[in-house]
């Protein structure tokens, strides 16, 4: 048995809450799988939670994802793919997200408790370094309260990220080495995966429905020209603080008159703004909203 298979078993035996933490391809999905695998073979009612908006596990890009295990179907790819639930972040990168980030986690961690999860595994973004990383992480823990907290790495770069949750909270902080199955990608790979993701997520037969300008958080402001909201993502609000899942808006030039697409069955109560626009091809190009609405 290599560590990170003795360090699954001791997780999931012994804990309620492991978050992990490592750099892009570090192995935190692989290692997640492998630690709910050991949970389920030993009877605990588990969830995962997929906190990591760009390469995603559970849920389509931008947004976070809860399943259900039930069994050990659910952790083959297909089925892991597929979210019990979702919270819309609007971006493929951490970076200027960090308080839907956070609560978006804290939230479905709380959610999957409700609905019966006695075991959480927690699998966070490769932003682990600088200001930022340390701030994403630091306020996630804080929320999350993890029993056990796992940094893979390659060196020893996650020691100083690792160093302050320990220093801060009370939970077992274990440092380990890259998966050994784990295949280095590159950046263009990774946006392929990405623009791949979205194009299934999309191809079901969209549903659209006519919308009005008061639906949206953030408010549109007076006079908005709705034709710069043109194939802009927006998540789909139950009214109830759930997430029903992903549309973009089409706006027709000719009748002025703005739509929702999504494969979504149900319509939605109201819309959150993203911060991706979707070309024909379902290829997500960052926007600056701020910018959209003439704010600083």
């Amino acid at each position: 048995m290599n560590e990170h298979e003795a360090l699954a078993e001791r997780a999931a035996a012994s804990t309620q809450t492991v978050a992990l933490l490592g750099g892009l391809d570090s192995g935190k999905t692989t290692l997640s799988k492998l630690i709910l695998r050991k949970a389920v073979g030993a009877g605990r009612s588990c969830a995962f939670v997929d906190a990591d908006v760009g390469q995603k596990t559970t849920g389509p890009p931008t947004t976070i994802g809860l399943k259900l295990i039930r069994g050990f179907d659910d952790l083959e790819s297909s089925h892991l793919a597929v979210a019990d639930e979702l919270y819309f972040v609007g971006s493929t990168s951490p970076e200027g997200n960090l308080l839907p980030i956070v609560t978006g986690t804290a939230r479905l961690v709380s959610r999957a408790r409700e609905l019966g999860a006695e075991f959480v595994v927690v699998d966070t973004s490769g932003l682990v370094s600088g200001l930022e990383g340390e701030v994403l992480k630091f306020h996630k823990f804080e929320l999350l309260g993890p029993d056990m907290v796992i940094g893979l790495q390659r060196g020893e770069e996650m020691l100083p990220l690792l160093g302050i949750i320990q220093r801060f909270f009370s939970c077992e902080v274990i440092a380990l080495g890259v998966h050994p199955d784990v295949h280095p990608t590159n950046a263009d790979e990774r946006a392929a995966k990405r623009e791949e993701a979205m194009r299934d997520y999309f191809s079901a037969p969209l549903q659209r429905w006519r919308v009005k300008p008061t639906v949206f958080m953030p408010a549109l402001p007076p006079l908005f020209d709705l034709a710069q909201l043109d194939r802009l993502l927006v998540g789909m609000s139950d009214g109830k603080g759930s997430a029903l899942g992903l549309g973009f808006l089409e706006h027709s030039t000719g009748e002025g008159v703005l739509r929702l697409a999504s494969p979504v069955a149900e319509g939605p109560k109201a819309l959150r703004l993203g911060a991706v626009r979707l070309d024909e091809e379902y290829r997500a190009k960052r926007v600056d909203v701020r910018g959209l609405f003439g704010t600083d």
